[in-house]
């Protein structure tokens, strides 16, 4: 394994070559047991790099890979380039001393089963810089992709565009989005994993580009490097600048992933991107009688959505969802706890999760402010959702929050934009959309994440235009009149029933996470049965008509 994580502290062939320096805490590091740890510092978790060829063989199941790539028609010295050296000369080193011909390897091959095509860059080679050779093999890899129907992992380390060829390089930047955009076009998924670093045309173009971004702890990634910052504006850089971690922090990245996991996390990318028919099993009985429900008032169910040990988001994900991976960010500089969202298997078939989630503690409830979304939160939700269409996989949403978060900064950030762009997605989304009603469903920061082909709620759900607090100071002008609000919006379970808002609903306490639970997954696994495979057009038409419906018709019956 070909790696670099520092330099020998004794001259090969004695004793002491066995050890190395860590770059990263400068401890010293045993040869052996650093291979062993796949170049991860045992002390510091400092990863150090790894050769194009070795990271394939690393991440692939043995004896699956295939090399692939043909540069017999890239120039290798279009500019007739040289500096203090020939462009020539620094081509016929670089490929002497890492036995590629340009900056990356190519192959097909499986991880763990699935089928992929990588296109994994390696640094030693002139820093991984972009130009005319790079780009036509990552052209090339992407194009391999569309043949086999496989996903595409594309594993980043590079300086940024090779200047030895000028304008050329910087035109791969466009060349490789175009092969990127090609995979959109055809619905085949794209990984990215960044590694340290990566930096310039290649951060600028085809890495933050693919459907999911990966990152090794502590790789940096940024257009312009933390240097050429510094000192043309004179700027004090933050802590851990462009680092994975603040990437992640600031809705860069989906997730940083350690070397260990990368081979299972992937794997679980990989079955979650492969759609499938859903399983039969038992159907709930839903109710459907609002008269069967029992007897509780509107003011007791939103008692009962605001207290401790309910079903949440997170917790479903646990009972439910196999292999998930949380994706996070809204690639445009920010994430919301509040909203949780990801890939995994319910009931064995593939789907994305939307969920917002309050928070079990009150650490966590702090963390998550409360289950109320901001824009980033909402810009995440679409994004995971494009990517299910993308996919043609399902969309299973979880709805539980009071509202939007109302702050200034929310307002400044484009709250009600980024509900409003959600609210036209969803009404126009290829593929089946089930949203089930776990707790509160306040206003329009709920429907964000809730416009669907199936609603469903637990007994002791409600939904409402706004709170009944709310309602009740605007309109009574006397906050402590909420239990009489509550009753007039009409926002427990047996109300939405009665006026068609929801499809039936979910029988059992929601303090019982076993039971209710149990009868959410086969709520959601049936609807998913029979939504699955019915053309785009159809759930478009009956989606349409299914909000069309609401005001043409009003049964007042009771107000529970």
């Amino acid at each position: 394994m070909t790696l670099s994580p520092a330099r020998e502290t004794q001259p090969s062939g004695t004793p002491e070559a066995d050890w190395l320096h860590c770059p990263g805490c400068r401890g010293m590091l045993y040869r052996p047991r650093f291979r062993r740890e796949l170049g991860v510092c045992p002390s510091c978790g400092h990863h150090a790099r790894m050769g194009a060829r070795d990271r394939i063989a690393f991440l692939l199941d043995a004896g699956s890979a295939t090399e692939f790539g043909d540069l017999s028609g890239v120039p290798d010295d279009p500019l007739g380039f040289t500096d203090l050296r020939s462009y020539r000369d620094r081509l016929a080193e670089a490929r002497a001393r890492s036995g590629l011909t340009d900056a990356a390897a190519c192959a097909t091959g499986t991880l763990r089963g699935h089928p992929v095509v990588v296109a994994a860059m390696d640094f030693e080679f002139l820093g991984g810089s972009l130009g005319a050779a790079l780009g036509a093999l990552v052209e090339q890899a992407a194009r391999a992709a569309v043949e086999r129907g496989h996903p595409l992992l594309v594993v980043s380390a590079s300086g940024g565009a090779r200047m030895q060829e000028g304008a050329i390089a910087l035109m791969q930047m466009a060349r490789t989005s175009r092969a990127l955009a090609d995979l959109d076009a055809a619905g085949i998924l794209t990984i990215s994993l960044v590694t340290d670093p990566t930096y310039g045309g290649v951060a600028a173009s085809f890495v933050p580009l693919a459907d999911i971004v990966l990152a090794e702890p502590g790789a940096r990634l940024g257009f312009a490097g933390p240097r050429v910052i510094a000192q043309t504006l004179g700027q004090e850089l933050p802590e851990g600048f462009q680092t994975a971690e603040f990437l992640l922090e600031h809705g860069l990245v989906d997730a940083v992933v350690p070397r260990a996991a990368q081979r299972a996390t992937l794997a679980a990318l990989l079955s979650a991107a492969r759609p499938s028919s859903p399983t039969r099993v038992e159907p709930v009985e839903l109710v459907r009688d609002p008269g069967a429900l029992p007897d509780r008032s509107a003011w007791d169910s939103v008692r009962a959505v605001r207290t401790a040990g309910r079903i949440t988001t997170t917790s479903m994900i646990e009972r439910v969802v196999d292999d998930f991976v949380e994706l996070r960010g809204d690639r445009s500089g920010g994430d919301c706890p509040a909203i949780v969202t990801g890939l995994g298997r319910w009931d064995g078939v593939p789907v994305a999760i939307v969920g917002q989630q309050r928070g079990e503690t009150v650490a966590e409830r702090v963390h998550r402010n409360f289950g109320m979304p901001r824009p980033e939160g909402y810009r995440k939700a679409g994004r995971v959702m494009r990517l299910a269409e993308k996919l043609r996989i399902p969309v299973v949403t979880l709805v539980d929050t009071p509202g939007a978060h109302p702050g200034v900064d929310a307002e400044r950030r484009g709250q009600a934009h980024a509900i409003a762009d959600n609210l036209r997605l969803m009404a126009r989304l290829a593929v089946p959309v089930v949203s089930v009603v776990l707790g509160e469903g306040g206003s329009g920061g709920a429907l964000g994440v809730a416009v669907a082909d199936r609603v469903y709620a637990l007994e002791d759900s409600v939904f409402s235009v706004i709170s009944p607090e709310g309602c009740a100071a605007i309109l009574w002008r006397d906050a402590a009149r909420a239990p009489e609000a509550a009753e007039a919006l009409q926002i427990g379970a047996a109300a939405l029933l009665r006026n068609g808002l929801v499809e039936g609903v979910i029988p059992g306490p929601s303090t019982d996470g076993a039971l209710v639970g149990d009868a959410v997954r086969r709520t959601v696994t049936t609807a998913l049965a029979e939504l699955v495979g019915l053309p785009a057009e159809e759930l478009r038409r009956t989606r349409a008509l299914r909000y069309s419906a609401f005001g043409n018709h009003r049964d007042r019956g009771g107000n529970s």
